[in-house]
């Protein structure tokens, strides 16, 4: 695992069983406040081109628990020398020589694997344009484990932005992973499921359907993936305002959701889930965010035993 760039990666149990074993770990010690500072010396760089709360925070947040330091820009696009035309590629080559290992979040699809081809340091996609975020699908599929006690047998239904949520996109894969998983597709039919995921899915015989009707299916599911319409990724104010309403998780649709179902949003939300319903027990996406931090210090955490020794002065 030289960088981490996609879920792809991922698609081997027994990989992801360590990640979330160290992640567990991470956690139990993080309660008791002996975390070992594993990464002392090494330094983060999180490049940001795109404006970020959880990922950042939680990457910068993880690399200092371990010991380790950050420097940082967001809206890197402004804020560094993209803005006099530096290529992504020459800033990457760069940054590289000032840091261990690099965050990067981009506006544009492809940007992280641009970027890892001239690093010599690891590369951590944070979220490429509309493709994929690897880092979040893995915390989403951990906070499934925890809050359902199994990634097998569960139903799923994934709800809003499919088109261009960079995060059902990375999920998707790592269902792969799951036995006996079904997945709901529910979005306008604007935003639809790209077809390049579907095809995967059908490749992996998986069980899924596509509606845009979201009562229909809150009393089959175990997990309900709520996703917000991405004003910033349409190019019409148009269509945003007749699709931007489409799915509200109220008190009233609360109702009908299966009494064991957990709730999950990668946040930030604009208004698709109320605030009435983050008092129910089932509502699991401020637990979802924090599982984010444990992730990320086990990614890093193996991304530095990965790491070439540095000879000694």
């Amino acid at each position: 695992m030289q960088h981490i760039l996609s879920t792809q990666q991922f698609l081997n149990r027994k990989e992801l069983v360590n990640i979330f074993k160290k992640a567990e770990k991470f956690e139990k010690a993080d309660r008791q406040g002996k975390v070992p500072k594993l990464l002392r010396n090494k330094i983060l760089s999180c490049v940001f081109y795109e404006p970020s709360t959880r990922t950042r925070f939680s990457f910068e947040s993880a690399m200092l628990k371990l010991g380790g330091q950050v420097i940082s820009t967001e809206s890197a696009g402004h804020f560094s020398s993209a803005i006099k035309g530096e290529t992504l590629e020459d800033s990457i080559r760069i940054i590289s020589g000032y840091s261990d290992m690099i965050v990067l979040r981009h506006h544009e699809p492809g940007a992280a694997e641009r970027a890892a081809k001239v690093s010599p340091v690891p590369i951590i996609n944070a979220g490429d344009g509309d493709s994929e975020h690897p880092t979040q699908a893995l915390l989403d599929f951990y906070t499934i484990q925890k809050e359902l006690g199994r990634i097998d047998n569960f139903k799923i239904a994934v709800v809003g932005d499919l088109l261009y949520g960079r995060t059902i996109h990375s999920l998707i894969y790592l269902l792969s992973l799951s036995h006996n998983v079904e997945i709901f597709l529910v979005a306008p039919k604007e935003l639809k499921l790209p077809n390049k995921y579907k095809t995967f899915l059908n490749s992996q015989k998986i069980k899924f359907s596509e509606s845009d009707n979201l009562e229909d299916v809150l009393s089959k599911i175990d997990v309900l993936y709520m996703i917000r319409i991405q004003k910033e990724r349409f190019s019409s104010a148009r269509l945003y305002d007749r699709v931007k309403n489409s799915f509200v998780l109220n008190k009233k649709l609360l109702s009908k959701l299966n009494k064991r179902a957990v709730i999950m949003h990668p946040l930030p939300r604009v208004n698709e889930i109320s605030n009435e319903v983050d008092k129910d027990k089932r509502a699991a996406y401020f637990r979802q965010a924090k599982n984010g931090l444990y992730i990320r210090m086990s990614l890093l955490n193996i991304l530095c035993e990965n790491l070439p020794p540095k000879m000694k002065i």
